[in-house]
């Protein structure tokens, strides 16, 4: 039994005493398939004397996890979005945006129509913000749009009020709109005291809006829409309007750039008569999702675009500066 264990002890000394394995010398492999080195020490390990650091590289990511789309862009929900699927027309005149307009009448003379508004999106299935996002947007809009007499003191002629909650979807070139607005025009007091006997009408609309826009080029577009009135007063269910914009779609700096705009809208309550208004002059867009900032000439033919006087002519023009949405 003493001299098994004797053997084993010894094969064991030999075995250990041999020479080195071909595996083990590091000229014989890569640096990567080298063995680990092994440190030995005296001591107990000591993880308390340097703070220990971790370092996470850029390549982690940081947005959120998106659906994906058709045309392999990225969509996300997002509340409050940057930018607008379905832009307002730039020559139509009861779209909610800021507007000054000094113009000059051949019957009124001089008056100043403004419109104090905005639109802005409340909740996107789509692409991030850019000049033509991609996806279903939800929008809400709403304006103050009154009429000054400059040639009697500023006096109040009237005003025209709208809400507006607007669904949109697009894609890089065209466009869609369903949407609802509610519409009331009113007559200013000082109008009512120096006019004693004019009709005083409770002109007012509550609209569903079929709307289509197609970008021809990348600064060109086209529209058209359809609405009908849930219920009126005065007025009549039908209403049309088509046109053209070109205007700049991406940042412009400070030397901007022109823009030409086109607008026609017709009313069934004036036997689908209307008006035509045309714009001309320079733009300028900051960034590519934000607003559009316009100066220049305007001139407007038609029935009257303030609804209290929805069956008066009018022919006026003059220079205008807008921001649009």
């Amino acid at each position: 039994m003493l001299r098994a264990v004797g053997v084993l002890a010894l094969g064991c000394t030999a075995i250990a005493a041999g020479p080195v394995p071909a595996w083990s010398q590091e000229s014989s492999l890569p640096a990567a398939m080298q063995p680990l080195p092994t440190y030995w020490s005296d001591s107990p390990l000591d993880l308390s004397d340097e703070p220990v650091e971790f370092f996470v590289t850029d390549q982690q990511p940081s947005s959120p996890v998106y659906a994906p789309s058709i045309g392999g862009d990225p969509w996300a929900w997002q509340l409050l979005p940057q930018g607008l699927v379905y832009r307002s027309y730039l020559a139509g005149e009861k779209e909610s945006r800021f507007r000054s307009v000094w113009a000059h009448d051949q019957d009124l003379g001089w008056i100043w129509d403004i419109t104090l508004g905005g639109r802005v999106g409340i909740l996107r299935y789509g692409s991030m913000g850019n000049s033509r996002p991609v996806g279903w947007q939800l929008d809400i809009e709403g304006a103050g749009m009154p009429r000054l007499d400059l040639e009697e003191d500023n006096d109040l002629v009237a005003a025209d009020f709208r809400f507006g909650i607007p669904l949109t979807y697009g894609n890089d070139y065209y466009q869609v709109k369903l949407a609802y607005y509610h519409l009331s025009s009113h007559l200013g007091d000082e109008f009512l005291l120096d006019n004693t006997g004019f009709p005083r009408l409770n002109y007012s609309r509550d609209v569903l809006v079929w709307g289509h826009s197609v970008y021809m080029y990348e600064n060109l577009r086209l529209y058209a829409e359809a609405g009908w009135a849930l219920s009126s007063d005065v007025s009549e269910p039908w209403e049309f309007q088509f046109g053209v914009d070109y205007s700049p779609a991406c940042p412009t700096g400070l030397r901007g750039a022109p823009f030409v705009a086109l607008n026609g809208a017709l009313r069934e309550e004036v036997d689908f008569g209307g008006n035509v208004v045309v714009q001309a002059g320079w733009a300028w867009r900051g960034s590519s999702e934000g607003g559009l900032f316009r100066t220049g000439f305007q001139y407007y033919q038609g029935k009257s675009d303030q609804f209290s006087f929805f069956d008066f002519n009018e022919s006026k023009a003059g220079i205008g500066i807008w921001y649009d949405y």
